[in-house]
């Protein structure tokens, strides 16, 4: 009889972990974050203004136009024929420090950052530890200033307050160094771009 009521109440507490586990915590988690914070839920996913998504901004993207600020390096390189298209596709590496590998692609994307007179600073040339990192120091997007104002046929200090604007603060106010989030950035040009030419 002691046994038959230990396993009842054993079952009755199993069912109530697996009502409040499974079904309560994730249903009020979801209700909070659709109602209080929709657009984090969903991904941080940008529209363009055609409703489209064109990317998340917690994710890095690779852009090799030259109209574009180029973010850091990620390990996985899908997107390299797409010139003007950014997609979400990133990611990380286990190559050691040691690695050939490792030390030919580093060496490659200076070399070309070189050859485009821009000086390339650590965070264009080395990934991120997670290799989706969208940020980018204020100091590479300066150094790419020239090259982007110049391919767009605008002044510099066109795209200036597009920097200010777009630069993410430390952490917490404390943790990290402010960066440049190169998705919104990217996008706010080229919506300028369309602005200038209807007002032209």
């Amino acid at each position: 009889m002691v046994i038959i009521r230990e396993a009842f109440r054993a079952i009755r507490m199993t069912l109530i972990l697996w009502l409040l586990t499974a079904l309560i915590y994730p249903l009020a988690i979801l209700i909070i974050g659709q109602g209080l914070f929709p657009f984090q839920a969903n991904g941080s996913i940008v529209l363009n203004i055609d409703d489209q998504p064109i990317g998340s901004t917690l994710i890095g993207q690779i852009f090799t136009d030259d109209r574009y600020f180029q973010g850091r390096p990620s390990a996985i390189r899908y997107s390299q024929g797409r010139k003007a298209k950014p997609n979400g596709i990133s990611g990380g590496s286990n190559l050691a420090p040691s690695n050939p590998e490792l030390l030919n692609r580093v060496t490659e994307q200076a070399t070309q950052y070189q050859e485009q007179s821009i000086q390339p600073s650590e965070d264009l040339i080395y990934t991120s530890g997670s290799g989706i990192d969208p940020h980018i120091s204020l100091k590479a997007a300066r150094e790419q200033l020239p090259r982007v104002a110049n391919a767009r046929g605008i002044k510099e200090d066109d795209i200036i307050p597009l920097l200010n604007k777009f630069t993410d603060g430390r952490f917490l106010w404390i943790f990290g160094e402010p960066g440049i989030n190169i998705l919104r950035l990217n996008y706010a040009l080229d919506l300028q771009d369309i602005n200038r030419k209807l007002n032209q």
